[in-house]
Order: structure tokens, then C-alpha cells, then sequence
């Protein structure tokens, strides 16, 4: 693949996979919780939900696409992790009710707990690494169009020569 199609493979996956992430993370960590707390039991769907983010969450920590992708969703994770240290702080940014009862109660934990903040920093370290930003593909290695130099060392005395072998047993 090249490098051009990495980085836009990369920029997709940046844009898309983020909000899908924390969807789904923030739905599984509320479900479980207001079913746990509730009827003291496990949310199944919430636990696979959380499951199926983590799974997601890895594939744009650790995938050879480009580091666009985790540089995207670890700079939304960042900034949505810094919310609750900015509202400490007294400035309202987001509204009451913004998603859905289960979905704001799983954001609200996330984000409360920091947890938001670690994806995000974990997510933009990552895309650091010199390595994720080279290809993958191999070097092309160059032939040259006439063949190997003799060998100094052989016994070739002329042309009369050339139809023996150029070494001797």
C-alpha cells in the first residue's frame, strides 16, 4: 500500500472510528452501570458494547494505516476528557441532557473518572512513534544491469582461457 493511501485510509479512519469508540463505550459503561445498580445484575449488551469499543479502540491504537488515525481520535478524546476539568472549573460547555439517559450516564463516568483523558493521551503518544509514520513496503533494491565484478583472485590468463572453468580443482 502506499504511503498516499495510508494517510487516507488513515484520515477515514481518524474521522470515523473515534465517535463510533466512545458511542459505544459510553453506551456499554451506562447500561451496565443502571442495570447493575438497579437490578444488581450484568448488562450483556453493555458488556459487549464495551467490548466491541475496546476492540475498536485497539485496532486505531495499533493498525499500520497511518497515524492520522490515532492522532485524530486521540486529540477528540483529549479534548472531550478535558470537559469535566474545564466545568471544575465553572464554564458551562455542554448542555443538560446532550445524549440520551444511558449514554450521558456512561459519558459522565468516563469522563469523570479521567478515563476519557487517558484514551486520548494514550491515542496521541501513540501516533508519535517514528515508525507508524514510514511505510510498510519493502525498499526496492537495485540491480545493476551488468553482472558481478570478477573475482580478483581468478586465474584467468587471456582469452584462450575463456573456455576453462576459472577455477581449478
Amino acid at each position: 500500500m502506499s504511503n498516499g493511501a495510508r494517510h487516507v485510509l488513515g484520515v477515514v479512519a481518524g474521522l470515523l472510528l473515534p465517535p463510533i469508540i466512545a458511542a459505544s463505550l459510553w453506551y456499554g459503561i451506562g447500561d451496565h452501570l443502571l442495570r447493575f445498580q438497579s437490578a444488581f445484575e450484568l448488562s450483556w449488551l453493555g458488556l459487549s458494547a464495551i467490548v466491541a469499543s475496546g476492540i475498536a479502540f485497539a485496532f486505531l491504537a495499533g493498525s499500520r494505516l497511518s497515524p492520522i488515525a490515532s492522532l485524530l481520535g486521540g486529540l477528540a478524546f483529549t479534548a472531550l476528557g478535558v470537559l469535566p476539568i474545564v466545568e471544575l472549573r465553572g464554564v458551562r460547555v455542554l448542555p443538560d441532557h446532550w445524549l440520551p439517559n444511558v449514554m450521558e450516564q456512561g459519558f459522565r463516568t468516563v469522563a469523570d473518572s479521567g478515563v476519557l483523558l487517558f484514551l486520548g493521551v494514550a491515542l496521541v503518544i501513540v501516533s508519535l512513534f517514528p515508525s507508524r509514520w514510514r511505510s510498510s513496503g519493502k525498499q526496492a533494491v537495485y540491480e545493476p544491469e551488468y553482472g558481478p565484478a570478477p573475482s580478483p583472485y581468478a586465474s584467468y590468463s587471456g582469452p584462450e582461457d575463456a573456455t576453462r572453468p576459472m577455477h581449478r580443482e
